[in-house]
């Protein structure tokens, strides 16, 4: 029993695993759908990632700086724990018949690639259905496959330029900031497993698959939210927000301490309240400036200036002791901090797996817990690790 099944049965057994039994095959490279799919291979889906070896496979497996030896790196490791791999050409008649043999028992088919791949190498629902009829076919695309820029490449730091996000983000008198991670591919992603697994109960139910669509761009402009619904129905235009403050309520924004920073969130009366007690500037309730949200938030240049004296004169670890459980509050942590939390140690948010490169790889866990517990990980396979165990001997040698 290799790792990837020994896994799927340890965690049967507990029950952590409530898509056994769904097979995915998926076309994918670096983030919108890798990171998707990892959530269904989390899960117990057996997710079955098709890749080219004449090109190397997901380039994500030769992201540096830190590689796990030939084809691998911890970059790949990140967006495919769990997953199996078969190397095809999908371009080649073998190859081909191989990816038809795999969809006959597959129910889903999910793909990250430019808009106009899927209809040209015949993974959409039309090139599919013949032979599986009740196949799911989830495309994850840069602008969608039904414009003039379906054949256009895209990324997401593109799409959070293009929809307005970066103008938002960052300091008033900087200039336009993007978020630090990739968050429109793990926005995307998910949105795309949403779709993906609603239409898979349908299936299930009526024996009818179907193509399911999302795209980088449209995700990035749905997170746009409220700040886009005050534009287009009152012309309102958000901008970016000193302290990374809230567009609305205040004072909700970073305030120095003695040796750091710390956010503060008074989204209630009730917050803004309590922490006017503990900071003793009752004062503060009746002060004109400041006797109500919009009051506050017309006035939170001078409210900052006031509160900013308060906050320097303790450590950041005497007001989280002082104000937790009394308001939302938080450190503002760099990365060294975040990792020695105590209490991301007491989440089980980090663990290690066995890696042939590092028996001992430190990996984040699923955020998901079933019945409390957090699924397994396991590491993703090597490229085409998979091709004896699940092609048929006349199409399992790898291309390339």
């Amino acid at each position: 029993m290799d790792a990837y099944q020994d896994c799927h049965a340890s965690s049967q057994r507990g029950g952590t695993k409530p898509l056994l039994g769904l097979r995915v095959l998926t076309v994918e490279q670096f983030g919108a759908g890798p990171y998707g799919t990892m959530f269904l291979a989390d899960l117990g889906a057996e997710v079955i990632k098709i890749e080219n070896a004449s090109t190397g496979g997901d380039p994500g497996r030769y992201s540096g700086p830190f590689l796990l030896g030939e084809g691998d790196s911890e970059y790949f490791q990140s967006w495919n724990l769990g997953k199996r791999s078969v190397s095809l050409d999908l371009k080649a008649v073998k190859g081909r018949e191989a990816l038809l043999q795999l969809v006959r028992g597959a129910d889903a088919v999910v793909n990250n690639l430019r808009g106009d791949q899927p209809e040209k190498l015949r993974i959409d629902y039309a090139g599919l259905r013949d032979v599986n009829p009740a196949i799911v076919c989830l495309h994850i695309s840069a602008y969608g496959r039904d414009n003039e820029r379906k054949s256009w490449p895209g990324y997401d730091f593109l799409m959070q330029a293009e929809a307005g996000l970066m103008s938002v983000t960052g300091e008033p008198d900087g200039p336009p900031a993007k978020f630090g991670p990739s968050i429109i591919d793990y926005m995307t992603g998910m949105t795309g497993m949403v779709g993906l697994l609603s239409c898979i109960m349908r299936a299930k139910a009526t024996g009818q698959g179907c193509d399911v669509d999302t795209c980088l761009y449209d995700v990035a402009v749905h997170q746009m939210s409220y700040a886009a619904t005050w534009y287009l129905n009152n012309g309102h235009v958000t901008t970016r927000q000193r302290r990374s403050a809230h567009f609305s309520v205040a004072p909700v924004q970073t305030f120095p301490t003695a040796n750091g920073w710390i956010y503060i969130m008074c989204m209630t009366e009730k917050f803004w309240n309590n922490m006017l007690c503990v900071i003793d500037r009752q004062d503060l309730a009746t002060d004109s400036r400041f006797e109500t949200v919009a009051r506050r938030r017309k006035n939170l240049a001078d409210l900052s200036d006031i509160l900013d004296g308060e906050f320097r004169r303790r450590t950041t670890d005497d007001w989280l002791n002082a104000l937790s459980g009394l308001l939302p509050v938080a450190p503002v942590y760099d990365m060294v901090q975040a990792f020695a939390n105590p209490f991301l140690e007491k989440s089980g948010m980090v663990r290690e797996i066995d890696h042939p490169a590092n028996p001992r790889l430190k990996i984040l866990a699923s955020p998901l817990k079933i019945d409390g517990k957090r699924p397994p990980s396991v590491a993703g396979a090597r490229l085409g690790a998979d091709n004896d165990t699940l092609l048929s001997p006349s199409s399992a040698e790898p291309v390339g």
